[in-house]
């Protein structure tokens, strides 16, 4: 019997018995049936959003872990290409590995109880002003051990690879002070020691002000630029530093504040910005230079104008909207005025605890009309140029790491038509392939 492709039960984290050894290999895919994917190595805005390359009849070939051929079954049978592994796609979709780029990871607790809050109309803000939300979280994850923190992750992280998402920002933000962000951010580096989807470090001491500074924020952001920033860079733990650019949380200029001051360290910007009210969050991340600004939902004509200046990407985020019953953003206003639009869940224990990027696209087609190739671009490429992994993953081109989706689903439309089920049939991960098993046997067979 081949031990290959391997079943949900050998992939995911290792569970901290080893790092993970993932072999150079080499591996054959024949019989796709579609091969869906961008081109490139950066983002894509405007009408090239929707533009995807589209091969029927396909084979892709794996060298040494990265996508060494692609073509058609004519030209596989022409150079009579071989490999010691084959896996045959049996007519299906193939797609990149997801990239997801915006979660919020490492925590502890969830917080299941605020949903009764919110079903009687208590507003995100005002659940954060009674202590709740944010600081509730921050209470938790002061309290959890690293190895917690760790293990809780690496469930979440179990299940993400298992719907597809092979690579994956994770942010601090739930320590806010010293020595808890940097738990966190360690916890993000042990994860990415021993677990199969690879993670891209954000830092976000400025997620809130924390309990012990209330009506300072003035002096916390001292720390978090005294203490903070310098040790997060001195130690390697972060490429990315974030800010919540809110009304009652970080202002424009204190969030400019503490972006710069990330610059100096060598913390590239990213904001949260839009969120809740129009504040100017869109416009202030495109000034400093951010890679992308995220969430969006209440962007105006002159933030978006300014990120199509900047080049910044849109992170959209439409599970959160659902969960908080909010606006979505605009989508279709920013990819026809140049705006590379990603798309990300989000993941975080108040405000959307989902941890499928499925459900995510989905929602995109329903609520933002953007069409399965813009969708496809919005989860790879573009979702790889906002965390900076563009010219690593995020398309099917030679060169690239062989980060893969193989979909029990014939097309591109049929993953945005079937909602709410997870239609991965095998993940590949560097070469490596994992088949994600479906069926139960039957009581009649």
């Amino acid at each position: 019997m081949k031990s290959w492709p391997r079943t949900c039960r050998d992939y995911g984290c290792q569970r901290w018995g080893g790092k993970v050894q993932l072999r150079e290999t080499d591996l054959l895919i024949t019989n796709i049936g579609v091969l869906a994917t961008p081109e490139g190595n950066e983002a894509r805005g405007g009408s090239r959003q929707g533009q995807i390359r589209i091969l029927k009849d396909a084979y892709i070939k794996v060298k040494a872990g990265l996508i060494d051929q692609i073509g058609t079954r004519d030209q596989l049978r022409a150079q009579q290409i071989t490999s010691e592994k084959v896996i045959d796609a049996e007519g299906s979709l193939v797609t990149p590995g997801l990239v997801d780029p915006h979660t919020h990871l490492i925590f502890a607790g969830w917080r299941q109880k605020e949903l009764a809050l919110k079903l009687k109309g208590v507003g995100y803000l005002e659940i954060l002003e009674q202590g709740g939300g944010i600081l509730n979280t921050v209470k938790n994850t002061r309290a959890a051990s690293l190895q917690q923190l760790q293990d809780l992750a690496a469930q979440i992280l179990d299940r993400m690879l298992a719907h597809g998402v092979t690579t994956c920002e994770a942010k601090s933000g739930y320590g806010l002070d010293l020595n808890n962000e940097l738990k966190s951010l360690q916890a993000i580096k042990k994860l990415n020691e021993h677990h199969l989807v690879e993670l891209v470090p954000t830092f976000m001491g400025a997620h809130a002000v924390p309990p012990e500074y209330k009506g300072k924020t003035a002096d916390y952001i001292q720390l978090i630029k005294e203490e903070m920033i310098p040790e997060v860079a001195r130690q390697g733990l972060a490429e990315f530093n974030d800010v919540f650019c809110e009304q009652g949380v970080f202002s424009v200029d204190e969030s400019k504040e503490i972006l710069e001051h990330g610059l100096k360290h060598g913390l590239s910007p990213k904001a949260h910005a839009e969120e809740i009210t129009a504040l100017g969050g869109a416009s202030m991340a495109a000034k400093v230079g951010a890679i992308s600004a995220d969430h969006l939902i209440y962007a105006t004509d002159e933030g978006i104008n300014d990120m199509s200046r900047s080049g910044t990407i849109a992170v959209l985020l439409p599970a959160t909207s659902l969960n908080l019953g909010a606006d979505f953003a605009r989508a279709g206003d920013m990819i026809a005025a140049g705006v590379p639009v990603a798309l990300a869940t989000d993941f975080n224990p108040g405000s959307c605890p989902t941890d499928s990027l499925q459900l995510v696209m989905n929602l995109a087609g329903m609520k933002y009309k953007m069409t399965p190739e813009e969708v496809l671009t919005a989860v790879t490429i573009n979702a790889a140029a906002a965390i900076g992994r563009a010219e690593k993953v995020g398309s099917i081109e030679p060169g690239k790491q062989a980060d893969l989706v193989v979909w029990d689903a014939p097309d591109l439309d049929f993953i945005m038509y079937r909602f709410g089920t997870n239609l991965v049939k095998m993940v590949v991960k560097k070469g490596q392939a994992f088949a994600i098993p479906k069926k139960l046997k039957s009581i009649f067979s």
